[in-house]
């Protein structure tokens, strides 16, 4: 498998994604474009985010912070989240367990 061989879904408006799916976990590839938000929402999932490339404005439980390549957020089960992309961003993010409604 290679990732130029994926089609990339857009999920939700300026998040376009390219998900591989395991048989307990999702990762997902993601280009968000500038000013791209996701509205605070909240899952049964644990997910784990790394930004590769920009700027992500993310808030976590009420606590917002900017974050940059390199860094990685932990996301427990069911504490709503939300974003934004300051600036272009490439994200990864990995879900456990999978997320069927990303197939």
């Amino acid at each position: 498998m290679n990732l130029k061989d994926i089609a990339s879904k857009e999920l939700i408006k300026g998040y376009h994604g390219k998900m591989v799916h395991s048989k307990s976990m999702t990762w997902v590839f993601w280009e968000v474009e500038k000013n791209a938000e996701v509205p605070e929402h909240h899952h049964v999932h644990e997910q784990i985010m790394h930004v590769v490339q920009g700027r992500f404005e993310f808030t976590l439980d009420g606590k917002t912070a900017v974050y940059e390549p390199g860094d990685v957020v932990l996301i427990p089960s069911n504490i709503p989240h939300s974003g934004k992309a300051l600036t272009d961003c490439k994200l990864m993010d990995v879900f456990s367990p999978v997320r069927e409604e990303y197939r």
